[in-house]
């Protein structure tokens, strides 16, 4: 597939200022109330680091752990299957259905199904799926607009947008965009189908290999509507939400939604054990390149991602370029180190979308070493000649001039006194991305080796 282009798409965002600051500002409240908990909690930095044990543990020990989850969740009466990829994924979900003649799925926010692009699968067979989660309705009803952020997917938007949208898909007030108002709205609109799906969907933040159950947390219940309403409950979860014990559950809820929203807990911490009386119920462990980058030296810690959201809100280059611009279900600092797993080619831009600060690192609840993984990126999109030509040889020249220290000193006086003189539409035109964001620092009258040499160095002859 062609290569994203993120920086192209981020020009589109910022280019709207009123939504890019609303994102920025929006986002970087989320990161202040995640600090605000974090000093709630004297022993935070253990649970990270708990946190983060607990899951290497699990990783390292993965084989162990699915068999021991599929053997007590079949105990449970669960029917597990298993998916080596997308297309699997999606061919166990639709023979489930269309073994039941279902016909319409109501689903509570899932990031594997839409990984593994599920819906459009699904509607080919003549199965509707609804979205339940607000955030990712908004998105559904807006000509299937992917999420732009995996805890809150439609952060992009602003309430007009909404109350716009609603409007022309719900037959809402299109001139009250109260938020409350809209959330009645689109709560109404869904009632009828979670009374008349034939199916319910949910994923899963944790699998618990002691008790063979799951386990799913919400702001808005409506993952227990869906898998609680319908006769017939499908679990789609991927290989790595792997745990050990029911008591390592605490870890984790203590760190989820302090850390993506701020907030203490999640209001709906539901547990999902087995079908419910008269019921069925299904999980499907999806592996889809989890166990090729478990074998990855440098990038098998990136299974440990909870999906809080928290690298997210604190990176600058996502919070000012939007989610869609990475072109992925996963953006932001998260999905530039995961995503280059899939598909090197078309996602070789992303590790470029980073400012490397580090700060994504320092908010993960898991110790993810993230800023350390993009750079590790870099050099083997590097290494793999997937690098765009001009960047190819503008890193090759640079190579050569840094390498040579006198080179390097003939070059930067050089560029110092050119610079002084050059044309600006030379700098600042539309062919010239580097100008397009920035203006040139004014030149030093002399580099620091030519100020050096005249006022020091004779001291030290």
């Amino acid at each position: 597939m062609k290569p994203v282009d993120q920086s192209a798409a981020a020009d589109v965002f910022i280019a709207d200022v009123q939504h890019e600051r609303f994102h920025d500002h929006h986002l970087w409240d989320l990161r202040k109330g995640r600090d605000q908990e974090r000093d709630h909690i004297p022993e935070w930095e253990t649970l990270r680091q708990l946190a983060s044990d607990i899951k290497a543990h699990t990783l390292t020990h993965l084989a162990d752990y699915l068999e021991e989850f599929e053997r007590n969740a079949t105990a449970n009466g669960v029917q597990v299957h298993w998916a080596q990829n997308a297309q699997e994924h999606n061919r166990i979900v639709g023979e489930i259905f269309e073994a039941r003649q279902v016909k319409t799925v109501i689903k509570s926010k899932s990031m594997l199904t839409d990984e593994c692009q599920m819906r459009p699968y699904l509607a080919e067979r003549g199965i509707t799926v609804i979205e339940s989660d607000l955030g990712e309705r908004i998105q559904q009803l807006d000509d299937d607009q992917p999420p732009s952020h995996i805890v809150v997917p439609a952060v992009h938007k602003l309430r007009g947008d909404v109350a716009k949208l609603f409007a022309q898909t719900i037959h809402s007030d299109p001139n009250n965009d109260d938020p409350k108002v809209l959330s009645e709205a689109g709560r109404q609109s869904l009632r009828p189908h979670f009374l008349a799906a034939d199916a319910g969907m949910t994923g899963a933040n944790y699998l618990i290999a002691e008790t063979g159950s799951f386990v799913v947390c919400t702001n808005e219940g409506n993952a227990d509507i869906s898998a609680n309403l319908p006769p017939l409950h499908v679990a789609s979860v991927g290989i790595e939400k792997l745990i050990p014990r029911i008591e390592d559950l605490g870890v984790f809820i203590r760190l989820l939604s302090r850390s993506a929203l701020g907030s203490p807990i999640t209001q709906y911490t539901s547990h999902f054990r087995a079908p419910r009386d008269g019921g069925e119920m299904h999980i499907v462990l999806v592996d889809n390149g989890r166990s090729a980058r478990l074998g990855m030296t440098d990038f098998w810690t990136s299974l440990k991602c909870i999906r809080c959201g928290a690298c997210m809100n604190t990176c600058p280059v996502y919070r000012r370029s939007g989610g869609l611009s990475y072109g992925s279900v996963y953006p932001g600092p998260i999905g530039v180190i995961l995503n280059p797993a899939i598909d090197l080619h078309r996602y070789r831009a992303l590790p470029y979308a980073s400012t490397m600060n580090g700060s994504c690192t320092s908010v993960c609840p898991v110790k993810i070493n993230i800023h350390e993984q993009i750079y590790q990126w870099r050099r083997i999109i590097s290494e793999k000649q997937e690098l765009p030509l001009l960047r190819r040889t503008a890193l090759d020249v640079a190579a050569q001039v840094l390498a040579s220290p006198v080179l390097y000193r003939r070059v930067i006086a050089g560029l110092d006194q050119v610079s002084r003189d050059f044309p600006r539409a030379l700098i600042y035109n539309p062919l010239n991305a580097w100008g397009l964001q920035r203006e040139m620092p004014e030149a030093p009258k002399a580099t620091f080796h030519q100020w050096w040499a005249k006022n020091r160095g004779a001291d030290h002859e």
